[in-house]
């Protein structure tokens, strides 16, 4: 798929994120297909997902759905973690995804290779590149390295971006007023409607929700600590 018609498919809407963690009720390929499948029955008009259950989820997911598929995979919970080598890159393109999404941050990547490298096998092989940055020079140096959407999803997870409760839209409005002719994908801890209509308004191309939307448990907890019965697990 083409960065244009990709871009068309997901321009104002909302991408939704089907993962689950290796303890999760939920965690299972087949189990997250068929999640995608709801999803996009609701509207979503892409969908990320790989993480832990990784390749075999990508697959299952692009065998499932319509619409294009962000894949990607992760390793470990420090670091560069996500989609962390070219060769991880291409693992997730040949499973079915239009889209890789890899840790665009500064920080040294296991196999030693720069993001550039990553981007540039990934397009030489007909896919296209969502680099995951924490701040606002990682997006520009990855926009600059040649990545075709550059998302907010680390902001908040590394030592150079400060924590929060609720999403990064600064970063999402600093983002687009530095990079305007860029895809800028809000991403990381959006958990109700009206926070992804501020990522719009503030210039974000799409939003990216995943546990506000497709982790029961978590869903269940906010609803249970709200008569005073539990404490909700943390959500991305």
């Amino acid at each position: 798929m083409k960065i244009n018609q990709f871009a068309e498919v997901i321009r104002g809407g909302l991408i939704v994120s089907c993962q689950a963690g290796p303890d999760h009720p939920l965690r299972d390929s087949p189990t997250i297909a068929r999640m995608a499948r709801a999803v996009v029955r609701g509207g979503a008009t892409a969908v990320r997902c790989g993480g832990v259950g990784g390749i075999a989820d990508v697959r299952a997911v692009a065998d499932a759905v319509p619409v294009p598929v962000i894949g990607l995979t992760k390793q470990g919970t420090t670091g560069v973690f996500i989609t962390p080598t070219v060769d991880d890159a291409l693992r997730v393109l040949a499973a079915g995804a239009a889209v890789v999404a890899t840790d665009g941050t500064t920080r040294p990547r296991p196999d030693g290779a720069p993001l550039s490298r990553t981007i540039d096998v990934v397009h030489t092989a007909g896919g296209l590149v969502m680099a995951d940055v924490s701040t606002l020079a990682e997006g520009v140096a990855a926009a600059e390295a040649g990545a075709d959407l550059i998302a907010t999803t680390l902001s908040g997870y590394t030592p150079h971006s400060p924590a929060s409760a609720g999403p990064d839209l600064a970063l999402v409005a600093a983002l687009t007023a530095a990079l305007p002719s860029a895809l800028i994908v809000a991403e990381g801890r959006y958990h109700h409607p009206e926070q992804v209509r501020a990522a719009l308004d503030a210039g974000a191309t799409a939003v990216v929700v995943g546990t506000a939307i497709t982790d029961p448990a978590w869903i269940t907890s906010t609803f249970a600590v709200s008569r005073g019965r539990a404490v909700p697990p943390s959500a991305s």
